[in-house]
C-alpha cells in the first residue's frame, strides 16, 4: 500500500493519470492545456518520474520541432481503477464543487 501510495502522490499525478486514461496518448502540449496551473517544468518532472517508475511511457515524434506523446503502460493503467474509485469517494462525500462533506442520504438519486 504504501509502495502504490508513492506512485500516485505527488501534485499533479492523478491528473495526469486521469487525462492519460482517458485518452490513448497525449502530447506534453495536450497535458499542459489540459492541467491549467502547472507550470512546463513541473509537468516535465512528473511525467520524468512516472516514466521512471514504468508508469508512463513517452515517445518521440519524428517531427521539427521535438514533440514527445506519453501514455500509460500496463503498470499505468492498472493504477485507473484506483484513480477512479479515487473520483467517486470525492463526488459521493467531498460534493462536486464546494468540497464539504454529504452523507450518503444526501446524494442525488
Amino acid at each position: 500500500m504504501v509502495a502504490t501510495a508513492g506512485v500516485i502522490s505527488g501534485k499533479w499525478t492523478l491528473l495526469l493519470l486521469r487525462d492519460l486514461a482517458e485518452h490513448n496518448s497525449c502530447r506534453f502540449s495536450e497535458l499542459e492545456r489540459s492541467l491549467a496551473g502547472i507550470s512546463p517544468r513541473t509537468l516535465s518532472q512528473r511525467l520524468r518520474v512516472l516514466e521512471e517508475q514504468g508508469v508512463v511511457e513517452r515517445r518521440e515524434y519524428t517531427e521539427l520541432p521535438r514533440r514527445f506523446g506519453y501514455r500509460l503502460t500496463d503498470k499505468g493503467r492498472d493504477l485507473v481503477p484506483i484513480v477512479e474509485a479515487m473520483r467517486a469517494y470525492g463526488t459521493r462525500w467531498m460534493g462536486p464543487v464546494n468540497g464539504t462533506a454529504r452523507a450518503p442520504s444526501q446524494l442525488p438519486g
